[in-house]
């Protein structure tokens, strides 16, 4: 081979080479245009989302719109939590009246003690003691007595239940609950599903759809999104409570119904219990996820006594055949009233059947026919069996304590069918009821294998003797029924509210406290004095306790209690309370201060 054409065959090596070299220039360049689109894209999608952090941040700056946690300090004393008293707000679109509903004050550690015991209520009117207050409900029935049966631990009973909410505000609160370390979680709700603020059926249901409202819920934190609410709101001013205004005087339960009612199995009542099953579930995940152990009760309503709330009249012949049943064919006319009831959803006439069954006393078809006529009334202010059939399938599945609140109280009931002996009206519990309720939670979480082991435990009369609720109190609860069933739906136009004079003292108490005249501070100051007065010194200790935790940041409340309880020999109960008051005072003052 030539010189030359070894030189032609290394030029012919070095070609490739020399092409991919000066190939590498245009191939960035062929990327860096292929990058160009996706680039643009990225920004024109990251504009938006700046624009509006920044719009946030701005409404932030400016002050802005509300912060909604469920837990806010003592404005005296911030080594308590307490929850906020316009929780409610949380489930209302800014801008539109909330209902006059409350979490009622209690304080609890913002700093969960070493041997603390930590339990959340979580629930609705029923769970919050409604319409005695606190002191009957499951916190306030629970927590005197789980301290003498743990009387080596700090235990709290933290109530979150109020009236109208439903399950959305159960699931909304359950982080804010996590965060605050509970060792348990006790749940009584249901009732409020289809009528309660959020519900399928409710008078204000301002987004209609389960999906979007929780959407909405999660969004509502947001400046920019309360922004939008208040402007949307402000457009339509039928929902913001200017027109509202006129039905202030009506009560809550007729303010909340909505005209539109829901047939048994119809597309309305299915969605209400897709709704509450749904929430339920994500509620109970959320605490299986936790390591919180739940305590989820049966929920139990007045069947004995209160008719339905919407049903077609009874005609002449059914009538008739109501009558014909003390003949000889009633097993004829029974098949043709039950053939009436399934074709016609007839709940009064289920009801009817469900009294002379009860007449019979064939108590259990009559209990039957009970609940029947419950479960197809459609104005839906009790909740159906289905409820109490979800809570049994749902507890099973995230490892929950089924707590059977309604069997107890048909324990208790005549002859099995839950009546106004446990009920004040339709769903609300008298105070024997309420304790039968907290009495049930209370066996249950004595033999939990998931709570430390209790010390002792207090038998039912023991802790029904110490029931921390005063006369007045009663009495004041009774004229809210009165005022509550004087109107819609227990009547169909709201009537004038005529209450009896009062017999004694404590009646006179309760009748100034529920017409304003007197505050719930004011009415137990009143009533220590005249127990003080009385000699009466069971009522005594009862008062001042409830008192003192009431007001945690006042040591002379809690030296007083500590002082009672030692005269008594509880020892371990006047050291809880010698503790509080040393919380409430300087340091330079608590070595005389809580002697």
């Amino acid at each position: 081979m030539t010189k030359a054409r070894r030189s032609d065959t290394k030029a012919l090596n070095k070609q490739p080479e020399q092409r991919q070299a000066t190939s590498k220039p245009d191939a960035v360049l062929v990327n860096s245009k292929a990058l160009r689109p996706a680039f643009f894209w990225l920004v024109l999608i990251a504009l938006p989302l700046i624009f509006l952090l920044l719009f946030e941040g701005l409404l932030r700056l400016v002050g802005f719109g509300v912060d909604l946690p469920l837990f806010v300090p003592h404005p005296q004393q911030p080594a308590y939590l307490t929850a906020r008293p316009d929780a409610v707000r949380r489930f209302v679109p800014a801008g539109v009246t909330p209902p006059n509903v409350t979490i009622e004050p209690q304080y609890f550690l913002a700093e969960k003690p070493a041997n603390g015991l930590r339990i959340f209520v979580q629930g609705e009117s029923s769970a919050a003691g409604y319409p005695y207050g606190l002191g009957a409900s499951l916190a306030g029935l629970l927590e005197g007595r789980l301290r003498r049966s743990w009387p080596d631990r700090h235990v709290e009973v933290i109530n979150t239940a109020m009236s109208a909410v439903n399950s959305y505000s159960m699931l909304s609160y359950a982080d804010d609950i996590i965060a605050q370390q509970p060792d348990a979680v006790l749940i009584y709700a249901g009732h409020n599903e289809y009528v309660g603020i959020l519900g399928v059926g409710a008078a204000e249901p301002w987004l209609g759809s389960s999906l979007l409202t929780r959407l909405s819920l999660a969004l509502r934190p947001y400046r920019l999104y309360q922004a939008i609410e208040q402007v949307t709101t402000s457009l339509s001013p039928a929902s913001a409570g200017a027109a509202a205004a006129p039905q202030q005087k009506r009560t809550l339960m007729a303010r909340l119904a909505k005209s539109q009612l829901i047939p048994f199995d119809s597309e309305l009542y299915q969605a209400g219990l897709a709704q509450y099953q749904h929430n339920l579930a994500a509620l109970l995940d959320k605490y299986q996820r936790a390591g919180v152990v739940v305590f989820l009760a049966t929920v139990a309503s007045n069947i004995a006594e209160q008719k339905p709330f919407q049903s077609p009249p009874l005609t002449a012949s059914q009538r008739q055949l109501l009558a014909e049943l003390a003949g000889q064919d009633a097993a004829v006319i029974l098949k043709q009233l039950q053939q009436i009831i399934a074709t016609e959803q007839h709940a009064l006439l289920a009801f009817e059947l469900g009294q002379w069954f009860r007449a019979q006393q064939r108590f259990r078809e009559a209990k039957e026919y009970l609940e029947l006529a419950r479960d197809l009334d459609s104005l839906r202010f009790r909740a159906p069996s289905a409820i109490n059939d979800i809570h049994r399938q749902l507890a099973q599945q995230y490892g929950a304590v089924l707590v059977d609140a309604e069997q107890a109280l048909a324990q208790h009931a005549i002859n099995g069918l839950i009546g106004r002996e446990l009920m004040l009206e339709h769903l609300h519990p008298n105070l024997p009821g309420y304790f039968v309720i907290a009495d049930s939670f209370y066996q249950a979480l004595a033999h939990s294998k998931q709570l430390p082991s209790m010390a002792t435990q207090e038998s039912t009369a023991q802790a029904w003797l110490l029931r921390p609720v005063l006369p007045a109190e009663e009495y004041a609860a009774f004229a809210r029924v009165a005022t509550l069933t004087s109107d819609y739906p227990f009547v169909q136009k709201a009537q004038p509210v005529n209450l009896p004079a009062a017999s004694d003292w404590q009646q006179q108490l309760g009748l100034d406290y529920f017409a304003n005249r007197v505050g719930w501070l004011g009415l137990m100051q009143h009533s220590l004095a005249k127990y003080q007065a009385l000699a009466d010194q069971p009522m005594v200790l009862k008062t001042s306790l409830i008192l003192a935790d009431a007001m945690p940041d006042q040591a002379a409340e809690q030296a007083a209690a500590a002082r009672l309880l030692k005269q008594q020999s509880r020892l371990a109960e006047s050291r809880y309370y010698q503790q509080r008051c040393q919380r409430a005072l300087p340091d330079a003052d608590q070595a005389t201060g809580c002697r």
